[in-house]
C-alpha cells in the first residue's frame, strides 16, 4: 500500500459521517456555503497551475469541501471532472474506489 493509498483512504473514511445526508441537502449545502459559488476563479484561470494547484486554490478555507467531494463521487462517479471537494479530478477518480469500500450511501426510496 502506498502513501497516496493511505492519504485516500483517509479522506474515504472522513466522509463515512456523510454517507446517510440525502444527496439533495449536500447539494443544497454546497451551493448555499460552497466558496466557488461566491468568488471568481478569474485570477487562478490566468496562472500556471496543475489540477491540484488550482483545486488547492480554489478551495482554500472553504467550510463544505467534504460535502461538496461526496456529493460529486455520487452524482458522477468515476466520470467525474473538474474541481469538486478540493481535489482534480484524477485524485477523485482514484478516491472513488476506496470510497466505494467504505459501504453503501443514502439513496432515495
Amino acid at each position: 500500500m502506498t502513501d497516496a493509498d493511505l492519504w485516500l483512504i483517509g479522506i474515504a473514511w472522513r466522509l463515512d459521517r456523510l454517507q446517510w445526508v440525502p444527496t439533495d441537502v449536500l447539494n443544497d449545502l454546497v451551493q448555499r456555503d460552497g466558496s466557488c459559488m461566491w468568488q471568481s476563479a478569474d485570477g487562478l484561470l490566468d496562472e500556471e497551475l496543475t489540477d491540484r494547484g488550482l483545486a488547492a486554490r480554489l478551495c482554500v478555507g472553504c467550510p463544505v469541501q467534504d460535502e461538496c467531494l461526496e456529493l460529486e463521487l455520487r452524482t458522477a462517479g468515476e466520470d467525474t471532472v473538474g474541481v469538486w471537494g478540493a481535489l482534480s479530478d484524477e485524485d477523485r477518480r482514484d478516491l472513488h474506489w476506496h470510497w466505494l469500500q467504505r459501504g453503501e450511501r443514502w439513496s432515495k426510496p
